[in-house]
């Protein structure tokens, strides 16, 4: 009679084994994600897409706000893995390598990192998405020039064009300005006069301001690295200026809803959008993917989303890391590829 109540045990004893380690092994998964200018739409829609695709899959996300300083993010990168993390995301930075200790800490607990808008300048980046910063701004430039050829008889005359970037110590900056002059270095008529915006309206107007006041009558085009953060800056200015921003043939590359609002008053002529809320939304994907044995994109990959317009995305080896891969996103140029009121737009969902 013991026999049948031993074996009942026993099976009883298996099943919840196999309970416990299927719910291991589903356990529920959390990824720590750092973030720099919460306010700024792009950065919302950073945080919005992880949020969404993390209630999607049933993981949980942390995010804090870093502030942009490297020194903090590490501190937050230690706090995130005293707490017991599962992956992490850097949702930007400003200097790249300082902070490369705190990827490198991640990379020895075999914690899978993702990077969105920059990368990290070394360690192990498994995924860095975003779209190709110099071949999207060189795509902005050559609607730039087109813009100067149609304000002046099909021809680019000699002349002033202002350049308001982001931040020099940026290298997202970095790799726009490579985009913007792999263009306009054809033009050698054309002189290029350079001012930090910091990634906001407010330096981009004062900036903008100084070098109509200098340059005045000479100036034939402004281009503004990143419209979604300063081109109502440097519009105000131009305005302040009494002049119309329709003569200066505004272009860059990320839109947010301040650029979509000024492409709609004809105020800018056009922008290369960057994928900010599809980018989140795939890291998010790609980590917990990763984490649970899913298949993943590898290097030499290309990802296919029908009816996506950040698609399709080669996947090519991360040039600033130490290793990793970057799904390099597509930019959709904005309203000449991709209407202002698309809904696909990170814009459009954010203010809908």
């Amino acid at each position: 009679m013991r026999r049948p109540f031993f074996c009942f045990t026993v099976a009883l004893l298996v099943a919840a084994l196999c309970a416990a380690g299927a719910a291991g092994a589903e356990k529920k998964l959390t990824i720590g994600m750092v973030v720099k200018a919460p306010s700024a739409p792009y950065i919302q829609a950073f945080m919005k897409a992880a949020e969404d695709k993390s209630k999607e899959l049933g993981t949980e996300i942390m995010i804090r706000d870093g502030e942009g300083d490297s020194i903090k993010i590490m501190e937050i990168i230690d706090t995130y893995m005293t707490q017991g993390i599962d992956a992490f995301i850097l949702g930007g930075a400003v200097d790249l390598r300082t902070l490369v200790p705190g990827i490198r800490k991640l990379n020895e607990a075999n914690i899978p990192v993702a990077a969105l808008d920059s990368s990290p300048e070394g360690g192990v980046v498994d995924f860095f998405l975003s779209f190709d910063l110099a071949q999207s701004s060189a795509k902005a430039a050559e609607l730039f020039v087109e813009g100067i050829k149609s304000r002046n008889g099909g021809t680019v005359p000699k002349g002033v064009v202002l350049e308001i970037v982001g931040d020099n110590a940026d290298m997202f900056t970095h790799a726009c300005t490579e985009g913007f002059n792999s263009v306009i270095s054809r033009y050698p008529q054309l002189e290029v006069a350079q001012g930090e915006g910091k990634w906001n309206n407010t330096d981009s107007h004062a900036v903008t301001s100084d070098l109509i006041t200098r340059f005045g009558e000479r100036i034939v085009g402004i281009y503004v690295q990143t419209p979604d953060v300063m081109a109502p800056g440097a519009v105000a200015a131009i305005e302040a200026a009494g002049l119309d921003p329709v003569n200066y043939g505004i272009a860059g590359i990320c839109i947010g809803p301040e650029g979509i609002d000024l492409i709609k008053k004809g105020k800018m002529l056009g922008a290369v959008e960057q994928p900010a809320y599809d980018g989140a939304a795939l890291a998010v994907q790609y980590l917990v993917d990763k984490l649970r044995g899913n298949p993943v994109p590898k290097i030499g990959d290309t990802v296919v989303v029908e009816g996506a317009i950040w698609s399709p995305a080669p996947v090519i080896k991360n040039q600033w890391a130490d290793d990793g891969a970057f799904v390099v996103l597509q930019g959709a140029l904005v309203p000449q590829e991709v209407g202002a009121d698309d809904p696909r737009l990170w814009e459009n969902k954010l203010t809908k």
